[in-house]
């Protein structure tokens, strides 16, 4: 689309880019290109609220005295919590000292973050609004995205079927660990027709519950930044919803996402972190998450993340309008509250008591005729492939015979999520996994 149909403020910001890094210029969608926020309502309602002290008629809420106007059967379900802080409009971006703490989170958590130049946190309607926003910005019909085929499905509906992109995979495992060589093959193959590409990197994984090594990690890096060198664009997306997680089994795994050391990288590559609260605070349904930009170039990085910023803030705009006010409230209570940390550490533990018992049962001798486990570490999931029987027809057995519900992911895979297990039911179902393939064989 020619600039001349493009709305000015589009026009601006792509210039700004085109000067700062136009590298990421290229890599926008042509939706992208087009997304920008508007000038308008919320943008004079900003400055009424600053300078209307008297009168202010701007805002589309309803006011009653001085707070929004609210139905005591609503308002009484969270009467600890200020109306003015559950029940009005969030600022598309999100709440400010949510998206501090966030980035401070971040920053304590990933040292490898500290002192690169990344994009303050932005609010999204958790993490699967975080992806569909880095889908409009940066895929067009036809493009490329790169994942490994044990991927979470969601990603199909969202770049294949809602957008159009074709989703090129590579076999996750090789060697007992990550195939990186199997990454940088795919990022090879597909950059022989094509100078830009999306690659998914969600760790730790869901459905295999594997997370990296240092030395994969690095690895990983490694092949990204002589992808990038070779001149293809990369938009890396870092899918970190199960991030902390983290429980070494069979050996020590990372502990950081890979967005630090990929931020401010190489040109050619755009570090893109997806998080949130959702899993990492344990509270799924407020819909809680993060989308945060790390630009190649260190010189124009704060330019490229005020441009981004501007963008994804129109995108949310036009979409949803803002992040739900009460979630954000709810959430940053939490980070700022003394006993966060202990709280987190004390529900690590006992998922990772559950991965233990998981880990020790599932490797158990009697069970290698029945089934191979896959490598796994973190999360909340963990992965089998089932010997002799179509992972389908033992998942609908399981149900219809033994009132047992697991997932199954592939024509002989089955996820088995360890997160909603109490311990002493791990060996239970293992000992019924083996009886229904026994049954069905």
């Amino acid at each position: 689309m020619s600039d001349d149909v493009l709305n000015p403020l589009a026009v601006a910001l792509n210039e700004r880019l085109a000067e700062a890094a136009p590298e990421v210029l290229s890599m926008l969608s042509a939706l992208g290109k087009r997304l920008y926020f508007p000038k308008g309502i919320l943008s004079q309602g900003a400055e009424a609220k600053q300078k209307g002290k008297r009168i202010n008629a701007t805002i589309g809420i309803a006011t009653e005295g001085d707070g929004p106007m609210v139905l005591p059967s609503v308002a009484s379900a969270v009467d600890a919590i200020d109306p003015a802080q559950a029940f009005t409009y969030a600022p598309p971006a999100g709440r400010q000292g949510l998206r501090e703490a966030w980035r401070d989170k971040q920053l304590a958590e990933n040292p490898s973050q500290r002192g690169k130049k990344v994009g303050l946190p932005i609010v999204t309607s958790a993490i699967t609004h975080g992806l569909s926003i880095a889908g409009d910005l940066f895929i067009d019909p036809g493009d490329r995205v790169i994942v490994p085929d044990q991927l979470w499905g969601n990603y199909r509906l969202g770049y294949e079927v809602r957008l159009g992109a074709r989703i090129q995979t590579y076999p996750f495992f090789a060697d007992g660990g990550f195939n990186v060589a199997g990454l940088a093959s795919a990022m090879e193959a597909e950059a022989a027709e094509r100078d830009k590409l999306i690659v998914v990197l969600n760790f730790p994984n869901n459905p295999t519950g594997y997370m990296l090594t240092d030395a994969e990690g690095q690895a990983v890096v490694a092949a990204l930044k002589a992808r990038a060198e070779a001149g293809t664009r990369l938009v890396v997306l870092c899918d970190d919803a199960y991030f902390g997680l983290f429980y070494h089994l069979g050996g020590p795994s990372m502990t950081e996402s890979l967005f630090g050391a990929l931020s401010n990288l190489h040109p050619n590559l755009l570090a893109v972190k997806l998080d949130g609260a959702t899993k990492e605070l344990f509270v799924w349904g407020l819909r809680c998450g993060f989308i945060s930009f790390g630009p190649g170039r260190v010189e124009t990085a704060d330019v490229v993340n005020e441009v981004l910023d501007a963008k994804t803030r129109g995108d949310i705009r036009a979409s949803i309008s803002n992040s739900p006010q009460l979630s954000q409230t709810l959430v940053e209570r939490a980070l700022g509250a003394d006993s966060i940390d202990a709280e987190r550490s004390e529900k690590r533990q006992l998922l990772q008591a559950r991965a233990q018992e998981v880990y020790r049962v599932a490797r158990d001798s009697k069970y290698a005729d029945y089934f191979e486990m896959y490598p796994f570490n973190s999360g909340y999931f963990m992965l089998i492939k089932v010997r002799g029987v179509g992972a389908e027809r033992l998942r609908t057995h399981l149900l219809d015979a033994h009132q047992v519900g697991l997932i199954a992911t592939g024509e002989h895979d089955l996820r088995i999520a360890f997160s909603c297990l109490e311990k002493e039911q791990v060996e239970p179902l293992f000992e019924t996994l083996a009886q229904a393939i026994d049954e069905l064989r």
